[in-house]
């Protein structure tokens, strides 16, 4: 499209003229432009004083100065602000008003600026008159101050900019053409703080449907190069960017970053393949500790049918006998195994359930009962406790402290272990303690019991990652709390699951 006469007033869109001044030699074109709305009419970025008798007079070609009611700012430097006590005499309102941003009414008051003011962002970022003419304003903040913001007119999809999109032009051309890209670039690499906020600003522009847009320097866009142009300044560096040291601090720190989450996706597929392995070999283990009796009394069993087949001294009713006891035996091991299939089952659903009945199912697990004479348990408090939850989860955290204390009773030689379990209702949680009187922790230790891969086993029998586990299915999957302290006589565990759970 050719330059239009710059001598006059330019309509740009339907009730939109460009009312500035061109300035010869002067790289740097500033553009107040004048939206023609009756007496609500509205005059945009009307400049400094340089251009003041030019603007005037341009407004005055298509409108009485007196028909203005809103002046809207959309930065506070000079380049743009400066007229506007001049501009207000001659307007003469009371009801004039300027529309800004809350940030820069603190800036524009030391132009001595006498009307009262619209703040955008105590207006839900929009303008709206009594004849229904709207504008909308996007707050682009740091574009190029803390409260600048660009105002977009729906019905001719036009949006005035102020800085972004400016350029700074040797040959200057009222539209836009192709190259436009380079003659902005330089503008917005030294004017933009960074590419990070420009892009932020960038992104809620992209979303507006324009057809034009109308910056306060360099040249007039149209629809055709918007897509094109915007694309190209989300990739251009700019403020901070330009700053080689800076640009290469911040390469070196997402570099770092991603190294670091690579090491922590690394160290999670770690822990869980290590809490897969612990899982099978305490399976393992407990099976062949339930295993173990039954076996032993099926095998002396064998033995005497053996060795009294071979005398010919056996009874008909004494065969009966033995076969019924192995039989029971049998059972007992053949629902061992489906205990623990259930226990270790990977879909865990969750219900809502007893802590008691857990309890109960737990202490199985781990073969701690009244029947061994060197334990002595003690259960207390409400036993009809719910909380929600996977319940074979929650068992696992039991198992877990319970198994550290059985294994205590034989690494420390003790005669006997007491171990008091303890259910409790407070505000808002369930509580279920154990303790036990089997030495306690040692206070080296204490703080690190619940660290992942922390085990004072030896490493055959320990992986340290039964307490951690623990710690993880109560924080992360009940929304709950685990912790342990040492009492008089030994540890206490205490677990607490909210009721909202």
């Amino acid at each position: 499209m050719p330059d239009p006469d710059f001598q006059e007033a330019v309509c740009i869109a339907p009730d939109i003229y460009w009312v500035g001044m061109y300035l010869e030699n002067d790289s740097f074109q500033c553009h107040p432009y004048f939206i023609e709305n009756g007496d609500e009419s509205i005059l945009i970025d009307p400049g400094s004083m340089l251009e003041f008798d030019e603007t005037v007079r341009k407004v005055r070609s298509i409108k009485d100065l007196r028909s203005i009611k809103y002046i809207i700012l959309h930065h506070q430097d000079p380049d743009l602000a400066a007229a506007v006590p001049e501009i207000e005499r001659l307007i003469d309102r009371d009801d004039l008003l300027i529309v800004t941003h809350s940030r820069m009414t603190v800036l524009i008051k030391h132009y001595l600026v006498t009307s009262q003011y619209y703040e955008i962002d105590r207006h839900d970022n929009t303008l709206v008159t009594e004849n229904g003419f709207r504008l909308d304003f996007l707050s682009t903040p740091y574009c190029h101050s803390p409260g600048a913001f660009v105002s977009y007119e729906p019905r001719t999809k036009t949006l005035f900019s102020g800085d972004i999109f400016g350029g700074i032009e040797e040959s200057w051309e009222f539209y836009a053409g192709a190259d436009y890209f380079e003659k902005a670039r330089l503008f917005h690499q030294e004017y933009m703080p960074s590419k990070d906020i420009f892009n932020y600003a960038l992104s809620k522009i992209e979303k507006l449907d324009i057809d034009l847009i109308a910056p306060q320097h360099g040249s007039i866009i149209e629809k055709r190069y918007i897509p094109g142009l915007i694309r190209k300044m989300k990739e251009l560096d700019c403020g901070l960017y330009i700053e080689e040291k800076y640009n290469r601090e911040l390469i070196d720190t997402i570099h770092e970053l991603q190294e670091k989450e690579h090491t922590i996706k690394e160290r999670t597929a770690q822990l869980y393949e290590q809490s897969k392995k612990a899982e099978i070999g305490e399976m393992v283990g407990n099976i062949a500790h339930q295993w173990r009796q039954p076996l032993a009394i099926v095998n002396t069993i064998v033995a005497i049918l053996k060795e009294k087949n071979v005398t010919a001294s056996l009874t008909q009713d004494e065969i009966s006998d033995k076969l019924q006891k192995i039989e029971t035996r049998i059972a007992y091991m053949s629902e061992t195994i489906e205990d623990f299939m259930n226990y270790y089952r990977p879909y865990k659903e969750k219900s809502s359930f007893t802590l008691y009945d857990v309890l109960i199912k737990a202490l199985e697990i781990v073969h701690l009962s009244t029947d061994d004479e060197r334990i002595s348990i003690s259960i207390s408090g409400d036993r009809t406790l719910r909380v929600y939850g996977s319940m074979n989860e929650f068992m696992q955290v039991i198992v877990s402290i319970l198994t550290n204390i059985h294994d205590l009773l034989i690494e420390r030689a003790l005669l006997q272990v007491s171990i008091d379990i303890r259910f409790k209702k407070e505000p808002d949680v369930s509580l279920l303690s154990i303790a036990d009187d089997a030495g306690g922790i040692d206070d080296g230790v204490l703080p690190k019991i619940f660290d992942p891969y922390f085990t004072t086993k030896h490493q055959s029998i320990g992986t340290g990652l039964g307490l951690h586990i623990a710690r993880m299915i109560i924080e992360e999957n009940m929304g709950g709390s685990l912790y342990a302290k040492n009492s008089g006589s030994g540890a206490i565990f205490t677990i607490e699951i909210p009721d909202d759970r």
